[in-house]
């Protein structure tokens, strides 16, 4: 707390020390649990890091790292202090570098929450959540003025750089808040669902919510017509404890659904399609969402459920342009790679290479369990009648057979059941107590990947 700067040039031996230089750093608990915090003081030298504001960030993270407790950065930057040149550089430097010895180690989340620009954003890029507060909060590599000089484009900070922005357009950011206590407060409800390091599990949480409890609106939450949308959430909020799910990057890449809830008061990491939005199919944003999220709860023991109902990834010039076949593969990567406990339910569509990527038997899920309505095959009914019957193509009242023979065959979960590739067909109503005894079963679950430095994912 006694730190102080020890720049001489531009003035700087001139000016007001001040004791702490800028950054708050230290340790507490949250729910009895040990956190590491550093909070950047904006009213000292604009919150810019020197040498020694970045030496003391370094020492709480080693002290993490070491004692394996989460880090909590509450950041408030106006980027390197110019001043002291190259030294305020390389402690960034240091800071990046213990970002990347802590990732995977013991969770580390940033909240931002006032402008952050330069140097200031790239450390809490990697870490593994991004908190920010409406209105007040910026992320910025190059600020509005020297977007306008450079390019000529007009734009305000929070166009730029916002909490809306990242958390709608560019996927930086987790969640955004509407103001600085609820941000605390939300931040401090979702410690509870993560451990405090990768060798530990998530807290157990008390709950008088029944492990068995059925709810017989799920049996007609998917519609009869194939066609017809309805709202993944639903079944979230209703299969989690006590209705808590706790959703992250809600505004982006609506298409897949992420988030932490409790099944008999353990955490469990939740990843479903939204047949909502874009009819569930997996496109560039919602695989790259899904995949970060899968690895963050295989890197710290966190169990994970997915519900499937996806026709396909999404078509088109600007997803392959974009794309899509490294994207894509991301989530299949993430997937596959994953040890930790893994449940998946289709509850309708699972269609194509779309069906193998979303925890399908055959990347080592350990229990898929599939609704009456679920749907197996390669593609669509339609589609699949056209390419295999295409010389039938004129005779309407033939290809109709043949699609209703088509139906009858794929349309259900049982050829796919008879393979071993589902290991039960469930009613909808028991799809919380099938988890929950499939999450129990599992909860001692020991596999290990090859030994290697890591993979290569394709980024």
């Amino acid at each position: 707390m006694f730190k102080e700067h020890r720049c001489v040039d531009f003035g700087m031996d001139q000016a007001e020390k001040t004791p702490g230089d800028g950054v708050v750093v230290g340790y507490g608990t949250i729910n009895g649990r040990l956190v590491f915090v550093f909070s950047q003081d904006f009213t000292v030298f604009g919150g810019s890091l020197s040498e020694t504001h970045a030496e003391k960030i370094c020492k709480i993270m080693d002290h993490a790292i070491k004692v394996g407790a989460p880090v909590i950065g509450l950041n408030d930057s106006g980027g390197a202090r110019i001043q002291e040149g190259v030294a305020s550089l390389g402690g960034y430097a240091d800071v990046f570098q213990r970002n990347v010895m802590a990732s995977g180690v013991v969770p580390q989340i940033s909240m931002i929450m006032g402008p952050c620009a330069g140097g200031a954003v790239y450390s809490p890029s990697m870490t593994d959540f991004i908190f920010m507060v409406k209105d007040s909060s910026y992320m910025f590599v190059t600020g509005p003025e020297v977007v306008k000089t450079v390019t000529h484009e007009d734009v305000t900070a929070e166009e730029l750089g916002g909490a809306i922005t990242h958390t709608s357009k560019s996927g930086v950011a987790d969640l955004a808040f509407e103001n600085d206590v609820e941000a605390l407060s939300m931040l401090r409800r979702f410690m509870n669902f993560i451990p405090a390091n990768n060798k530990e599990r998530p807290p157990h949480t008390p709950t008088n919510d029944p492990a068995g409890r059925m709810d017989y609106s799920l049996d007609t939450l998917v519609p009869d017509n194939t066609n017809k949308s309805y709202d993944m959430k639903e079944l979230l909020f209703k299969v989690v404890d006590e209705n808590d799910f706790f959703e992250l990057q809600p505004d982006y890449a609506k298409n897949i659904i992420i988030g932490f809830g409790r099944i008999d008061g353990h955490p469990v990491g939740f990843v479903a399609n939204q047949p909502l939005v874009l009819a569930g199919c997996l496109d560039i944003k919602s695989s790259i969402k899904a995949a970060r999220f899968v690895r963050f709860c295989d890197a710290f023991n966190i169990p994970v459920v997915t519900f499937v109902d996806v026709p396909g990834f999404m078509p088109g010039t600007t997803q392959e342009y974009g794309g899509i076949i490294k994207h894509g593969a991301k989530l299949l990567y993430a997937y596959a790679e994953c040890t930790v406990p893994k449940v998946t339910i289709i509850t309708r569509k699972a269609y194509g290479g779309a069906y193998d990527v979303m925890s399908s038997k055959h990347l080592r899920g350990d229990v898929n369990l599939a609704w009456p309505s679920a749907e197996i095959a390669v593609m669509g009914p339609k589609g699949a009648v056209e390419i295999i019957f295409r010389e039938e193509k004129n005779d309407v009242a033939k290809l109709a057979g043949r699609e209703a023979e088509y139906k009858e065959k794929f349309a259900n979960p049982f050829v796919a059941g008879a393979r071993g590739f589902i290991d039960d067909v469930i009613m909808p109503h028991a799809t919380r107590k099938r988890i929950a005894r499939s999450l129990a079963m599992l909860r001692n679950k020991q596999l290990d990947n090859p030994w290697r430095k890591h993979g290569n994912i394709p980024l």
